[in-house]
């Protein structure tokens, strides 16, 4: 670990900053007596920021939410009794510095959780604040390296955009055991230990979960989220041929006929080929002769796009179904989202 990615326990001070301020901080800057415990805190950080991801619906919350989970951990270690492993203790942590965080928050959501589709004349209007959305994450910001490849794909599954939207709807700690129980695959006995709570008051919760999921219509939480197949990556390489060449006859015939297309931090968001291309062809006419760069995000392929004249314009999130696309998830704070993926703010052409 480089000194350039960590930074002294005495400088994050008690509350958590801004993700944009401290994404790229580490713990334990220039110690030099406790290398081993920095590392060690330091190889839980990926899939405590994919459990924050999955609590709080923001990358930057998470990324937060973890911070300030490493200087607990790093301030209280000498209290640490070793009476559960490191792991479990610093779950303990990471979820009650998410319940604090939950407290009196609004839950995030898509726009589709919002609305009705809007028209494609009706105006877009002003952008609601970043705490309404849920937004996108990189894949390896919250995905840990797994040995099982179901293990793998279940992670996968358990962070994408309709998961994430569902798991909102739920109360903060129903969301904290349902995370837990099915898709990290917990016991009922280490969970209720975690919450100093009881196995009957886990179970009882993780039902009451199950039921809200199954009413807003997602039964599918560890369903395995498979590897794209020669079809699918067939039909994302037609799909960028068509977008960067703005060829909307090629397009429809790419799109699922109750495809959406959405854009945070605009409520708007329209659902079917016909809808889509007319504001492609009108207010999204600026997305004419734009560059797409691969990506993964939220366990699905991605695209950073950027406008003709290399200035960015959002970063993509698509799903597909049957041979289709069905959903283009557009986010456009482009000043925030494209360092948080790593990319450069101008493009200069493909690697």
């Amino acid at each position: 670990m480089s000194a350039m990615q960590r930074s002294s326990v005495s400088e994050v001070g008690n509350a958590p900053r801004s993700g944009t301020e401290q994404r790229d901080e580490r713990i334990g800057e220039g110690d030099t007596e406790s290398p081993e415990l920095v590392d060690r805190l330091e190889s839980h950080r990926t899939e405590l920021t994919g459990y924050c991801y999955r609590m709080l619906g923001s990358a930057f919350e998470a990324e937060d939410a973890v911070q300030e989970t490493m200087v607990r951990a790093w301030r209280s270690h000498d209290r640490f009794e070793g009476r559960s492993s490191l792991r479990s203790w610093l779950y303990r942590i990471a979820t009650n510095v998410c319940l604090d965080l939950l407290k009196g928050s609004s839950r995030r959501a898509r726009p589709m959780d919002l609305s009705a589709p809007w028209s494609v004349e009706t105006p877009v209007g002003n952008g609601l604040p970043e705490a309404t959305w849920i937004g996108p994450v990189p894949d390896e910001r919250v995905l840990a390296a797994a040995g099982d490849p179901a293990e793998a794909a279940v992670a996968r599954e358990s962070i994408r955009l309709a998961f994430i939207s569902a798991l909102q709807r739920l109360a903060p700690r129903q969301r904290a055991v349902l995370i837990l129980r099915e898709v990290l695959a917990w016991q009922a006995s280490e969970v209720a230990e975690l919450l100093g709570s009881s196995v009957a008051s886990v179970n009882s919760a993780l039902q009451r979960a199950r039921a809200t999921l199954a009413a807003d219509g997602d039964t599918h939480a560890t369903a395995p989220a498979e590897p794209l197949d020669e079809a699918q990556q067939a039909l994302l390489a037609r799909y960028v041929d068509a977008f960067e060449r703005f060829d909307m006859e090629a397009l429809t015939a790419l799109l699922h006929e109750d495809s959406t297309l959405s854009m945070p931090p605009y409520e708007l968001w329209l659902q079917g080929p016909d809808d889509i291309v007319k504001w492609m062809l009108g207010p999204g006419h600026g997305c004419e002769g734009s560059h797409l760069v691969p990506l993964t995000a939220n366990g699905r392929p991605a695209f950073a796009q950027y406008r003709a004249d290399g200035e960015p314009w959002g970063i993509q999130v698509i799903e597909m179904a049957g041979g289709r696309i069905t959903a283009l998830n557009q986010f456009l704070d482009t000043d925030r989202l494209f360092p948080l993926f790593g990319l450069p703010l101008r493009y200069e052409g493909q690697a």
